[in-house]
């Protein structure tokens, strides 16, 4: 991929892989588009994007949320031009501590699925349109390992990440002769603060550095395929 030529929209962005993505497509020069919940996290990225010489800017807004996606996307195309790299990155784990099917709340299941699954799936119907007529575009979804793992606990993120994984080879399947290539990306476990919030105990020094993982993730990206990785 020629990184000066795209224009990348991450959600998630203020924190973790999304905040260390961004930074990374950032130093290769692409301009960067960053959207999450909360502005001032998001402006600190920016804040580091630009000290390092890179394009980078900030759009708050919720990925469950049906009315941010068409601003965000508007917006971003105003700022930046056309989006040509969208990260599905935003991610929610629902009540912590985690908890069986059989303690979740029917409207717990319902918002991390608003999250995980449907938001990527509104904000990728949103952008095809404007990649198929420009002629290029990736749409990568970040997925788990608890997609394929069926981990105790874990339900109702284990349920939208294996539905996000499906989604994205749907999409792939049926636009498989466009010019819109589609990336399921597994990150493995990593040092965040969602990590963390799912196991408290766990030994920091055995799990990924987001940094790393970023790294991982544009070397499949400069890949001319779709993907599940």
């Amino acid at each position: 991929m020629d990184w000066k030529s795209e224009v990348a929209l991450i959600t998630g962005a203020s924190h973790g892989l999304g905040r260390a993505l961004a930074r990374e497509l950032a130093r290769r020069g692409a301009r960067v588009v960053l959207t999450a919940r909360t502005r001032a996290p998001l402006d600190a990225v920016v804040e580091e994007i630009r000290v390092e010489g890179g394009w980078a800017t900030a759009i708050a807004g919720d990925a469950a949320d049906i009315r941010s996606v068409h601003p965000t996307l508007g917006q971003a195309a105003a700022l930046a031009g056309p989006v040509t790299l969208l990260v599905n990155n935003a991610s929610t784990l629902g009540a912590v501590p985690l908890r069986p099917l059989l303690e979740t709340e029917c409207e717990d299941l319902g918002a991390v699925l608003e999250t995980n699954l449907v938001g990527p799936f509104r904000f990728a119907k949103a952008v095809l349109g404007s990649m198929l007529v420009h002629g290029r575009g990736t749409i990568v979804n970040v997925s788990s390992d608890a997609a394929t793992e069926a981990y105790p606990n874990w339900g109702a993120y284990s349920v939208s990440k294996a539905g996000l994984v499906h989604l994205t080879r749907i999409w792939a399947a049926e636009l498989a002769d466009s010019p819109v290539r589609f990336v399921s990306f597994d990150p493995g476990e990593m040092d965040t603060r969602m990590h963390a919030d799912a196991i408290p105990d766990a030994d920091r020094a055995a799990l990924a550095k987001p940094e790393d993982v970023a790294l991982r993730l544009v070397a499949l990206l400069e890949r001319k395929e779709s993907a599940d990785a």
